[in-house]
């Protein structure tokens, strides 16, 4: 063992990783880099990227994104974690959190093209129906259909009469009108616009009980057959629905209702002839007097002598006499229900012009048919 560096065997030196080898003959003599460091022996140089030892800051998103996110300092940006001294600066350990953007409040329109919308509260939406606020204010949500449609109401219940009087296969012409005008109006009167497919049920309902009455010879079971069939058939065609529970079994009760009324109205031609004139007579009178200008009682006492005095004239032309008084009272009195349903809750202009025409005459129909049955 020596203590002398090791220096090779055969005129070999040692190899120095470290220093610079002279180049080879015939080779061009390679430049230093400019580094100044490059000229003292034996010291290891990098030539490549370092790694940045300053904590650069987060790009801050658009102010849309962060509305409801704190800012945070450029430590918290890794999760709390702080940089280690590299010769930088170190982000706080604690940063301060500002108070989040508060969104600001919808304020409604005031040229009163769209209706005003407050603001989102915790508790919901604040606005009320007209119905509900006319219950606030102590006015009443009934708003009757006026004069017009009850002149189409007396217009339809005279053709019911006048088409009675001739015959059966007469009847059914201003019958259908009658279905039709009913099944849209209850739609619209509870809300539901457009809903094609459930008028559509609704009459093909009541255009098959008149079908099934001509043909069975205006059996009364025709129209307790086709009422069951419908109910089933409405209520299968809601099972398969995609709509939520509440929707489903709102559109079950409104196309069960409206087929039944639309099918109930064929009772007119289950009816005997006589007692559909007389009927159908005091209903038109009934409803015009109920659209003059009188207060509530008064105007419904009118109707109902009105309709009694139709009867007994309608009973004299018919051969009923007297007892068409009774038979016009009670299908006025059925009629002033369905006009009542037909101004509740303050409906529409359309609902006026067919709910208000149709449903008088249909609420009608079981009481012409049932006193006809014991007065005849």
């Amino acid at each position: 063992m020596t203590d002398q560096p090791y220096q090779g065997y055969d005129g070999y030196d040692g190899y120095d990783p470290y220093r610079q080898q002279p180049a080879p003959q015939g080779w061009p003599q390679q430049q230093p880099y400019d580094d100044p460091q490059a000229a003292q022996p034996y010291t290891q140089q990098w030539q490549g990227q370092t790694w940045e030892t300053q904590v650069q800051p987060p790009v801050a998103p658009p102010a849309e994104e962060t509305a409801y996110m704190p800012s945070q300092g450029a430590g918290a940006a890794y999760g709390g974690y702080q940089e280690p001294g590299w010769g930088g600066t170190q982000a706080p350990a604690h940063a301060q959190t500002p108070a989040p953007a508060q969104a600001p409040a919808q304020t409604p329109p005031t040229d009163g093209s769209e209706p005003g919308y407050g603001p989102a509260t915790v508790a919901g939406n604040a606005r009320i129906t007209d119905a509900q606020r006319a219950r606030l204010e102590g006015r009443s949500p009934i708003i009757e259909p006026g004069v017009q449609p009850a002149g189409l109401t007396a217009l339809l219940g005279l053709l019911l009469a006048g088409a009675a009087a001739i015959g059966p296969y007469a009847l059914v012409v201003p019958l259908v009108a009658l279905q039709a005008v009913t099944a849209a109006g209850w739609f619209r009167l509870n809300g539901m616009w457009p809903a094609r497919q459930g008028i559509a049920l609704a009459f093909a309902g009541a255009l098959t009980a008149d079908v099934a009455l001509l043909a069975s010879g205006r059996t009364p079971a025709a129209i307790l057959g086709t009422l069951g069939v419908w109910v089933l058939l409405a209520l299968v065609l809601q099972l398969r629905s995609h709509a939520d529970p509440d929707e489903r079994m709102y559109g079950l009760m409104a196309t069960v209702a409206s087929a039944a009324l639309a099918i109930v109205a064929s009772g007119y031609l289950a009816s005997h002839g006589d007692a559909v004139t007389v009927g159908a007579a005091s209903v038109a009178v009934a409803v015009l007097v109920r659209a003059l200008p009188l207060p509530t009682p008064a105007s419904v006492a009118a109707s109902l002598l009105a309709a009694a005095g139709a009867g007994v004239l309608a009973g004299a032309l018919t051969g009923l006499g007297s007892a068409g008084a009774l038979l016009g009272a009670g299908a006025a009195v059925c009629a002033l229900i369905g006009h009542r349903a037909a101004s509740y809750d303050y409906p529409s202009r359309f609902v006026h012009f067919t709910a208000g025409v149709a449903l008088p005459l249909a609420a009608a129909a079981p009481a012409v048919y049932l006193l006809g049955r014991a007065l005849v």
